[in-house]
């Protein structure tokens, strides 16, 4: 068995893949790419397949495996670097666009679909009806894959590497190997160790308590990110149908009159479902999540409404929160709670007789009536109640008694290492790259942050990058 390399990925979802990518096609380098969930063709969810509560499995099949999560959501690619990560940062704004733009090229080459939205007057005309409810609408250029096509996408790209890198499924990265400050290998969880001479760190959100504890163990500096914690919101299509038809998904920002706390959309899923996810490794909670197909539609859109909060010192563990957070919806729901707005507005708990009388039918089926409050923060649950007024101004009927709430979501991107401009990290030739690390929210940015990584190893060895 083949144990040294040059380069060794950690992770399959997006960065990772994007920079095997890279590396092999403008390099003869030996690539070992390591994911600790299975291959994408034997990814399947049980509470999706088969309409029951999450068991939950571990790992979970929806966040883990090749593809990463990307391979079971909607694919929304976010043709832009304004939103979904923090690339522009580390980078600059022109050259991150054209990444941006570059890595847009590739999903096409893959098989992604000519269609995209967020252009042309209407949506001009939306902005400004958007700034008189005080929200601030976000144009940005989305193309929609869906899940179906998304996950074909990410085979062709699966099975163009397979003949270019070592992929090793169902292994997991277990302790990150140095010597004098510098990258030596890795050794997996089943004990096998495996040298190179660079590393590219992209776990995704499933593994950032793996790559914090190693931060931790390495003595490496870790910012910490705002938690965005919040729910999925579920309402009739035709009630948002004039924003998806022109954006496909509104990303609205709204800061609250009670907290000035930052609440947005997310994860737009035009007539999609709404569905359960596990995370976390061997503490596992579950949480909400949505997506949209091209060829099955409902009856109904549904949004996730995130509130971001900064804390301070002492606190330094968001991550722990936002799990404290959704172990408790686990609790009292046994998964997922689902609540009518009219419900908590009222100040009672949802009961199945209640939502059944609604005009909005649960796509979730397995959630359980109950009451958020007993859950989120009374400042969440002010904010969000806020911001949902004020969409009802674009919107009407976003607001309505029988709009449906479900909780929790909760994204785990909140820890972020001290990285150069190159995302190199404080130990020499190891990079860190994607949502796992902080740097990015999102299919696009997480995959051109895997390209800034390949780059920079591929300029350390004399060798010009492969351009679209």
């Amino acid at each position: 068995m083949k144990t040294k390399y040059d380069v060794i990925i950690v992770g399959g979802g997006p960065a990772g893949i994007f920079a095997a990518l890279e590396l092999s096609q403008a390099s003869d380098l030996s690539i070992l790419l390591l994911e600790k969930g299975k291959d994408i063709d034997d990814r399947n969810c049980p509470s999706m397949e088969q309409g029951i509560s999450c068991p939950p499995c571990s790992p979970c099949d929806l966040v883990s495996g090749l593809g990463g999560a990307g391979a079971f959501s909607d694919g929304k690619l976010t043709v832009s670097a304004e939103v979904g990560g923090r690339l522009r940062e580390y980078i600059g704004a022109e050259r991150a666009e054209e990444l941006v733009h570059y890595v847009d090229s590739v999903f096409l080459k893959f098989g992604g679909t000519d269609r995209v939205y967020g252009g042309g007057e209407e949506v001009e005309e939306l902005q400004h009806r958007a700034a008189l409810a005080d929200l601030r609408l976000i144009p940005v250029t989305i193309r929609h894959l869906g899940t179906e096509r998304s996950r074909l996408v990410l085979r062709a790209v699966r099975d163009f590497l397979l003949r270019r890198v070592d992929i090793k499924v169902s292994t997991a990265a277990g302790t990150i190997l140095t010597e004098d400050g510098v990258v030596s290998g890795v050794e997996t969880t089943d004990g096998q160790r495996f040298s190179c001479r660079y590393l590219i760190i992209a776990p995704g959100r499933e593994g950032v308590d793996w790559l914090t504890r190693e931060a931790a163990r390495l003595k490496l500096t870790l910012h910490i990110n705002p938690i965005d914690v919040g729910v999925r919101v579920e309402v009739p299509e035709p009630v948002l149908h004039e924003l998806t038809e022109a954006l496909y998904e509104c990303k609205l920002e709204y800061f609250s009159k009670s907290f000035d706390d930052r609440v947005r959309t997310f994860c737009m899923c035009p007539a999609g479902e709404v569905t359960m996810e596990s995370t976390g490794g061997s503490d596992q909670v579950t949480t909400v999540n949505g997506y949209s197909y091209t060829d099955r539609r409902t009856n109904n859109t549904n949004f996730a409404l995130l509130v971001s909060t900064t804390f301070t010192e002492p606190f330094r563990d968001p991550i722990a929160y936002g799990r404290y957070l959704a172990r408790l919806a686990n609790i009292l729901s046994g998964g997922v709670i689902i609540q009518r707005l009219g419900d908590l507005m009222e100040g009672r708990r949802s009961t199945a007789a209640r939502i059944e009388r609604g005009i909005v039918e649960p796509t979730l089926k397995s959630a359980t009536p109950g009451d958020l409050s007993f859950v989120l923060p009374y400042r969440h649950l002010k904010s969000i109640i806020e911001m949902l007024s004020a969409m009802d101004m674009l919107a009407p009927g976003v607001a309505s008694r029988h709009a449906l709430l479900y909780g929790i979501e909760v994204k785990f991107y909140s820890s972020r290492l001290a990285l150069s401009e190159n995302l190199e990290s404080e130990v020499r030739n190891m990079f860190a790259a994607g949502d796992g690390a902080g740097v990015t929210r999102g299919l696009i940015q997480a995959s051109a942050s895997g390209v800034v990584a390949a780059r920079e190893i591929l300029n350390r060895i004399g060798v010009s990058a492969a351009r679209s």
